[in-house]
């Protein structure tokens, strides 16, 4: 009973803070894609059971980056989900996952990751301290540059000046934090 009531509350927290996302305080799993992500699973293991992230798995497949996405960390993982994919023009992700591309799908996949693990509440603390924008390195080697849109929601940019809103936060794995946002980044 007393869990049903923590999740209760934290469904109805969860949809009361926006781009929260839905979680439960008593265990710290979100739900992203109709399914319950658990802090005790890799990031790679949890993105496979999101209905969200199909389009992102069938990439991190074809890019050969399962084994990095399922190593230690810590890493935080900006997400784009399937409908994000589906923002692109028309054919570009099959052209990406095409063997003979998988150079360009590598660095593209890899501009969404941080090492590190940058939770909102670290994100926010970044922005403040330098004056309401701060910067990432990615894997890929560019930067991202985070900012507030409001008091609660961070926004993200990639170097092309292509905006992005993180719509689930803190979305915790054993080996770091996934985000999800709602566009695709492009390094430059």
């Amino acid at each position: 009973m007393k869990r049903m009531i923590a999740l209760s509350l934290g469904f109805a927290f969860g949809l009361a803070m926006p781009g929260a996302g839905v979680w439960a305080a008593a265990d710290s799993v979100v739900m992203v894609g109709g399914q319950a992500m658990y802090p005790s699973k890799t990031i790679v293991m949890n993105a496979i059971n999101s209905a969200d992230h199909t389009t992102l798995v069938a990439a991190v497949k074809a890019a050969g980056l399962v084994d990095a996405l399922n190593g230690k960390g810590p890493l935080t993982v900006f997400a784009p989900t399937n409908e994000a994919f589906n923002d692109l023009p028309s054919g570009t992700v099959a052209t990406l996952v095409k063997p003979e591309n998988k150079a360009t799908l590598t660095k593209i996949l890899t501009y969404h990751v941080v090492a590190g693990d940058y939770t909102s509440t670290a994100l926010r603390k970044l922005i403040l301290a330098h004056d309401g924008m701060a910067t990432l390195k990615t894997l890929e080697g560019g930067t991202l540059t985070f900012m507030m849109n409001g008091s609660q929601n961070i926004v993200m940019k990639d170097e092309k000046g292509n905006v992005a809103d993180i719509t689930i936060y803190d979305v915790k794995q054993s080996n770091g934090v996934i985000h999800v946002i709602d566009k695709v980044l492009m390094p430059s």
